[in-house]
């Protein structure tokens, strides 16, 4: 499964992803990059809102609002750690909720909230 988010820098979206998250990047176009994790099978396709290709045009406005890209990790602790010290945008540091999921999120220099989870 890909996941496919409008953004309006393609190109800070990907940089966030692979310098801070491990996607590698795969096609790319003028407006489009396609990333891959290599460890959890995860697809991003990164689109510049507004391209002209998108289909439906009706659908075409940036990606973001309400939207968490959630991964789960092995020790969230230590990637929020990592992560942080890099210089990336933290949303919300490292919290536990009652039902057991431990979970922290940065967001990258287009507002896309990106999620980390450590079932506990």
């Amino acid at each position: 499964m890909t996941v496919s988010l409008n953004v309006a820098d393609v190109e800070a979206s990907a940089r966030f992803a692979t310098e801070h998250l491990g996607f590698v990047r795969g096609m790319a176009a003028d407006g489009f990059v396609a990333l891959e994790h290599p460890a959890a099978h995860a697809h991003v396709a990164l689109l510049r809102t507004g391209l002209s290709s998108f289909r439906p045009a009706s659908h075409a406005g940036a990606a973001g609002q309400g939207l968490l890209l959630a991964f789960v990790v092995e020790d969230l602790d230590a990637e929020f750690a990592r992560i942080a010290a890099a210089g990336a945008q933290v949303v919300t540091p490292p919290e536990t909720e009652p039902w057991g999921e431990r979970y922290c999120q940065f967001a990258d220099p287009n507002g896309i909230v990106w999620q980390l989870v450590q079932w506990v």
